[in-house]
């Protein structure tokens, strides 16, 4: 602010707040600047030489320096500014003083409030840099500023470095006032050219480092992918190159262990280093979305597609028959029941017949060769939407996905309509918990007594261990569409997984985290019991004990699918037995581990443990086949791997200062370990749990893969077949026990499917005994053939204690029976018939495609008529809810009054049907 003495060009008064020290004070800047300008060969006056001396003594006392303005006419002059730079001042800083000034000091012009502010000072110094604001010439100013004093060595805090902001000195305007107060006023008015972008904090100029210590700094950055990369390089070679000591695979070395016995080294330590890079990724708390996905990615590549890099054929015999199973819907257009089971739930094969069609694909191989690998990667993706609907830390969403891949050892994703619908069943849950999540914290008061009631209470003050992201009411009718057309196509594809999807909805609703209303779960139900009454009749009007014959069988199911598996088989064979179960055993005592760890911190995980659970339920319903169990563990999958990861890094997602990436639960006992050690801990234990199980994850699922690998010389044998099935034709297949429930362990009804019968013929342990084989073809037709292969041979002699060398002695006492003849011949397969059939013989005809006539009952119009009016109101009922979740409407109201008697009386016709269906056919 300009006082009048400044103006008249006088020297200002002493401020109170002058040096002591000096008899006059320190000379103004106006009158350093004109005294320079009108001689700068003089020496300095002695008061200014007093003024410097001062401002030395002031610096040595911490004062803050007052700027030094310099400028002439010439435009390119600069003005020297100095400020401290903005930097975080330690709390044991002392205070600096305030260099600005105010209305009462004729000084105050020389430093502007404006441009400083307050935060100045109170802010300490760490750097020097020179800032040169828009229109700043490269020319240097015309006076220099007074050196700065060096810090002290050692505090650090206590030491001043100021920026150098340049600023264009204006050209003075011709005036006739001429002499000291023209050049005062052109240094005031180069100070008021300062703006408020002089507050930004000036950047510190970097030094120069060198290009390999700069690499090593941004080591977190590319050494991930660069591991990765290499890693499945080295996996890849390792795989597919020539046999040799450290490389390549030899299928005849796989023994009882499975494929892990004939995999190199190098295929071990390529694994390894593809899950070391992972945990460098997640290590640094940073959700990398895109290389975490990339490396998961890779690590399924290298777990469920090493079967596919090694072998030229599709492995596992039931993949050909569903192959048989398309290629009869695309010859014939339809689906029979009568010839299999699975034709009554077609939708999966329906499909892939239309897709197939359409693009004009005829052979399926190379579908069926990449269909599990591809099944896996489908997997992952609403596996991690779930798994974004979680409360946990970057840390334990991505390892509970590392661990879903590393588990999922059974097999169930060939091509197949289970491992299709289970991808169904993912994106169910995801949809569900993504744009129907519901969280509901207790807020009320405990209640007074009881203590079911009181610990019901406290389990519903626990923090939610889900998210409930808030979605428009398009959004949510639109998605509310997509889950039924979900739920239908599962329902048309699969027996098990409708009653996956129903329970794992009815779960969520119930445990209040799902928004969706109880009319939901009644339509879907209604569509399974729809499609079982009126569209499987053939299936289940005469095999009525096999659908429903399982009930209430928990002890005897699980037994069929755990002890009757392990019983009778080799040594070899019987440790990959026990690896899958210890593998089920680790993944459910981690779970339950973490399940408790997260109660300790007062979460409460009822999605994930609802996820876990209700696969459980279906072992009350029937043995399917004697592999119920290994659909159970497919289905809780998903829940147990993410308890599993809570094992590990338990705590939830926070941004403090002690642990910025999650929190620090509070623990009751004294000592406490630091959380950054413990988190470290973690990290370490749950990467040397992920490399043991991937070790044992290639035990576990290649551990039959001396019976389940097929051949391209069993493949050709099953052709030779093919080719002389007209107009029928029977395979014989080797069983050590006649069963109904017996798979061939040969490539069987890829084609043909409606043509060829196959029939099992009894085998005993002795080869050269060939009565059995004899008696079999004598009551047969003629087109029965016999086939004598690799994999029959590997799987009796693993699972039912057959000699090493059966195979050879079986297939040389075939050759030398004077009643059979060899019609086909290969490494790994043969194929055998009767010399002579009698010369009345005659091939049958294939078996009807067409059912036992009509199946319906009285009732079933009406029912018809039931059914579409319930799922209407029901369907309107949702829509209605979405719109106007807190209240119950009259509209509401009126469709329930049409919704449940028509729910009712559809219900009552479907059991209606059963009795009449039933009834007659027992009759």
């Amino acid at each position: 602010m300009k006082t009048e003495a400044a103006e008249a060009g006088e020297r200002p008064p002493v401020s109170e707040e002058t040096p002591a020290g000096s008899e006059d004070g320190p000379a103004s800047e106006d009158q350093k600047d004109a005294e320079a300008l009108e001689d700068a060969t003089e020496t300095e006056a002695p008061e200014e030489t007093e003024a410097s001396e001062e401002a030395e003594e002031s610096e040595e006392r911490g004062d803050p320096e007052e700027p030094d303005i310099s400028g002439d006419d010439d435009p390119s002059a600069t003005a020297v500014f100095r400020i401290p730079v903005l930097t975080p001042k330690p709390e044991d800083t002392p205070d600096v003083a305030d260099i600005s000034g105010d209305d009462e000091e004729p000084d105050a012009s020389i430093v502007d409030t404006s441009v400083l502010g307050s935060s100045v000072t109170d802010s300490s110094v760490v750097d020097s840099s020179v800032v040169d604001l828009p229109g700043v010439t490269d020319t240097e100013p015309l006076t220099r500023p007074e050196p700065e004093p060096e810090p002290d060595e050692g505090d650090d805090s206590e030491a001043e470095t100021t920026a150098e902001v340049r600023l264009p000195a204006r050209r003075l305007a011709e005036s006739p006032v001429t002499g000291q107060e023209t050049e005062q006023e052109a240094g005031r008015q180069a100070v008021q050219d300062v703006t408020q972008d002089v507050r930004v904090p000036a950047p510190v100029p970097r030094p120069h480092v060198p290009w390999t210590e700069r690499l090593a700094r941004s080591a977190t950055a590319w050494l991930p992918p660069l591991l990765t990369i290499e890693g499945l390089i080295m996996y890849v070679l390792a795989l597919r190159v020539a046999p040799g000591p450290l490389r390549g695979v030899d299928l005849t070395h796989i023994d009882g262990l499975g494929l892990i016995s004939a995999l190199p080294v190098t295929s071990f330590v390529a694994i390894l280093l593809m899950i070391t890079a992972f945990f460098v990724t997640i290590a640094q708390n940073t959700d990398r979305k895109f290389l975490l996905l990339f490396q998961l990615a890779v690590i399924t590549f290298a777990l469920h597609g090493a079967a596919a890099l090694i072998e030229d054929t599709p492995r596992f015999h039931t993949a050909y028959v569903h192959a048989g199973f398309v290629e009869f819907i695309n010859r014939t257009g339809t689906s029979s029941p009568i010839l299999d089971a699975r034709f009554a739930w077609p939708g999966f094969f329906a499909l892939v017949a239309f897709v197939t069609k359409a693009a004009g694909v005829t052979d399926l191989t190379l579908i069926l060769r990449w269909t599990p690998l591809l099944s896996n990667l489908l997997y992952l993706l609403p596996f991690v939407l779930i798994l974004r609907q979680v409360v946990a830390t970057t840390r334990a969403r991505w390892f509970a996905a590392l661990l879903f891949i590393l588990v999922q050892w059974i097999g169930q994703d060939y091509f197949s309509p289970q491992g299709f619908t289970y991808a169904i069943y993912l994106a169910f849950v995801a949809i569900v918990l993504r744009w129907f999540g519901r969280v509901e914290v207790r807020d009320g008061a405990m209640p007074a007594k009881g203590r079911v009631r009181r610990l019901l209470a406290r389990l519903d003050g626990l923090t939610p261990g889900e998210l409930a992201r808030p979605t428009g009411v398009y959004d949510r009718s639109i998605m509310l569409i997509v889950l039924i057309v979900l739920f239908g196509t599962a329902t048309a594809s699969h027996q098990i997984t409708p009653f996956m999807m129903l329970g794992t909805l009815t779960g969520l609703i119930l445990l209040r985290r799902s928004s969706l209303s109880w009319a939901l779960p009644f339509f879907l139900g209604l569509i399974v019991l729809a499609w079982i009454s009126y569209q499987t009749v053939t299936f289940w009007s005469g095999h009525i004990d096999e659908l429903f014959g399982g009930l209430g069988r928990i002890l005897e199911n699980l037994q069929r699918n755990t002890g009757d598996r392990i019983e009778g088989s080799d040594s070899r064979h019987a440790l990959v037995l026990m690896a899958r179960l210890g593998i089920c055993a680790v993944i459910l005592l981690l779970a339950a581990i973490g399940l408790l760890r997260r109660l300790f911190r007062g979460v409460g995980d009822r999605a994930a443990l609802l996820l876990l659970c209700v696969p459980v339920l279906a072992l009350a319903l029937q043995s399917y086949g004697g592999e119920i169990g290994l659909r159970i563990y497919l289905f809780a999958l998903p829940g147990a791997c993410i308890l599993a990861a809570y094992a590990f890094f338990p705590n939830l997602p926070a941004g403090t200062a002690e642990a910025p990436d999650e929190t620090v639960p509070i623990r009751r006992r004294v000592i406490r370990l630091d959380p950054l050690l413990t988190r470290r801990i973690s990290l370490l234990l749950a990467a040397g749990c992920a490399m043991a199980l991937s070790l044992s994850f290639l035990v576990a699922r290649y551990g039959n893969e001396q019976f389940e690998r097929v051949s391209n010389d069993e493949v050709q044998a099953m052709h030779y077949v093919y080719g002389h099935d007209k107009p029928s034709g029977r395979v014989l297949f080797l069983v050590p026990i006649i069963g109904p429930e017996v798979t061939p362990t040969i490539p069987w009804g890829e084609r043909d499917f409606d043509k060829i019968e196959y029939q099992q013929v009894l085998v005993d342990k002795n080869p050269e005994q060939l009565s059995s084989v004899i008696d079999k073809f004598r009551v047969s037709p003629p087109n029965t053939y016999l086939v004598a292969s690799r994999g029959q041979a590997a799987y009796l002699q693993l699972n039912h204690g057959f000699p090493a060398d059966w195979a050879q002695r079986f297939r040389a006492a075939l050759d030398t029976s004077p009643e059979l003849k060899r019609v086909f011949n290969s490494k790994d397969a043969a194929v055998y018939t009767l010399k002579t059939y009698p010369k009345n013989a005659e091939i049958p005809q294939p078996r009807p495609l067409t059912g036992f006539g009509d199946r319906g009952s009285p009732m079933t119009p009406i029912g018809l008529g039931a059914l579409g009016v319930t799922w209407i109101a029901l369907f309107v009922y949702e829509l209605q809810r979405l719109r106007d979740p807190g209240r119950v409407s009259k509209a509401r109201r009126r469709i329930l009054f049409v919704a449940v008697p028509a729910f009712l009386l559809a219900v009552a016709v479907i059991v209606e049907r059963f009795i009449v269906i039933g009834f007659n056919q027992l009759q």
